[in-house]
């Protein structure tokens, strides 16, 4: 299929990008950094520079795509604001692209599963959403990609849990921290965090893809179910110099990280029916199983 995919030197949009090449698909990736677009053209990707704020940039090679998989989001002020302007342009690329293409025109959307809140039981894709603060604005975009599914488009929503794998993300700040010598918690660190490993969240994204009649809402983690403080003990255990684990108070945490504290401090059990009856199965499952290697990838990758 012919993708084009934001946010393909992102942290999941990397593994999304690993994942379709290994699938042989062929790949536009939009790309802020020049230089980076050189090192994705030398992989065999089409790399347009652009900016996912400023359709202009990017609108005239959507038309070619079967596909957009969107992985981006701007961590800035105008972060929602550009992502609702870039999904309305990606949207009405592809509502129109449908009769003209053989292949039905699909959308991946990322989300995530912080928009469900706390989970006082397992949560699979049909549980009501709950959003904290930090995502608020999660349901509406959601949304406005499954309403475009009336209009002859394959419309998808990934909610990834925590992503852990190589040198990027929270768990691998979690490494970084105890390589460092001092390990922060917030809260009591009895939460259950739902994790999928990088690898498998990107062969999701593909699988996905390749399943033509696959719409609607997935969830995408391992169903391991582990707390915060089993990981950070495993994590602990494995440096030399065992680092000072502090429990940080979550009012203590919001001054400091603001509505991103709660997020954190979310005790969610999600599960992923829908991901798995497509025969999706993560082949790493449990962060305090692998800290060896994921210890190794992190300094890989460093």
């Amino acid at each position: 299929m012919r993708v084009f995919l934001t946010g393909a030197t992102g942290y999941i949009g990397s593994a999304v990008l690993d994942a379709l090449l290994r699938a042989g698909h062929r790949v536009t990736a939009l790309v802020r950094d020049p230089e980076k677009a050189e090192r994705l053209s030398a992989r065999g990707v089409t790399a347009r520079v652009g900016e996912l704020g400023s359709p202009k940039t990017f609108a005239d090679v959507l038309p070619q795509a079967d596909a957009v998989v969107h992985t981006a989001f701007e961590s800035s002020p105008r972060g929602i604001e550009k992502d609702r302007a870039a999904l309305v342009t990606l949207l009405s690329s592809l509502k129109h692209a449908g009769p003209a293409s053989a292949v039905r025109p699909a959308f991946i959307y990322t989300s995530g599963v912080w928009i469900l809140g706390n989970t006082t039981k397992p949560a699979d894709e049909a549980s009501p959403v709950d959003p904290l603060p930090h995502v608020a604005w999660r349901p509406e975009h959601e949304q406005l990609v499954l309403d475009a599914g009336s209009n002859g488009l394959r419309a998808v929503v990934v909610r990834p849990g925590i992503v852990y794998g190589g040198s990027r993300g929270i768990v691998s700040d979690i490494l970084k921290d105890a390589l460092n010598g001092m390990m922060r918690v917030i809260g009591p660190g009895k939460n259950r965090w739902p994790t999928v490993y990088a690898r498998d969240l990107g062969d999701l994204y593909a699988r996905l893809l390749e399943s033509t009649d696959a719409s609607g809402i997935f969830h995408a983690n391992d169903e391991t179910d582990e707390r915060v403080n089993d990981i950070v003990e495993a994590i602990a255990d494995h440096v030399n110099q065992r680092p000072e684990i502090r429990h940080m108070p979550l009012p203590e945490a919001r001054r400091k990280l603001g509505t991103y504290a709660d997020a954190l401090a979310l005790d969610q059990r999600i599960r992923s029916p829908r991901a798995r009856a497509l025969g999706w199965s993560p082949t790493l499952s449990s962060i305090t199983a692998n800290v060896p290697r994921l210890f190794e990838e992190y300094r890989r990758g460093r």
